[in-house]
């Protein structure tokens, strides 16, 4: 059965983090369900194509939580995400592994409301105060839709209601995740949590 709570995974004193291999040669395709499987609580539930769950939020607080722990099923925690306070436009900080010592591994940033584009986000590794960013989140539509691209502005992963064979939606809280060949896709699901919170649905 898997573990309900969150635990750091073991790394050595050289900070060199044992992680599966989260990246592939071919397209993946997750299913998102934006909630959690833990009874009265927040949060969303990661499948693989096979159907497996792979990922999960779990958020024992309140929705929009200002701290929130992306785990594999086993409750080892990938990322920690921390919302940066007294920020206007709101500002989120990735973390490897539990806790939030340290710099962060990876930093986002929103935009105005009507920025050019459709960016609704920047992302930045390893929080270089470049002019650049690494990765941009665009919006697609006005409900879930947004797709991730690089500093050349190629998409990397995109995220779009999930649709039967049919062409009948599930639902707003059943998302698709296509992520290209070679992404870490448990980056780009940190990421999709994180517009989550934005987006209070988390």
């Amino acid at each position: 059965m898997a573990k309900i709570h969150p635990e750091t995974l073991k790394h050595s004193s050289s900070n060199s983090f044992s992680f599966p291999c989260y990246v592939t040669s071919t397209r993946e395709t997750f299913t998102i369900l934006m909630k959690s499987l833990v009874y009265h609580g927040n949060g969303c539930t990661v499948f693989n194509s096979k159907g497996e769950i792979i990922f999960r939020v779990d958020n024992y607080q309140e929705r929009n939580s200002n701290e929130v722990f992306l785990m594999d099923l086993c409750g080892q925690v990938l990322f920690s995400i921390k919302k940066e306070k007294l920020r206007l436009l709101g500002r989120w900080n990735g973390y490897l592994s539990g806790g939030f010592k340290g710099k962060p591994w990876f930093q986002v940033r929103r935009n105005w409301k009507f920025s050019r584009g459709n960016v609704i986000c920047n992302v930045n590794l390893g929080c270089e105060k470049s002019f650049e960013s690494c990765y941009k989140i665009q919006q697609i539509d006005k409900k879930s839709a947004f797709r991730v691209s690089n500093n050349v502005g190629q998409l990397v992963a995109e995220v779009k209601q999930k649709q039967s064979s049919r062409g009948f939606g599930y639902g707003d809280d059943v998302l698709t995740l296509e992520v290209e060949p070679q992404v870490d896709f448990s980056f780009i699901v940190a990421l999709v949590t994180i517009c989550g919170l934005i987006k209070r649905r988390l």
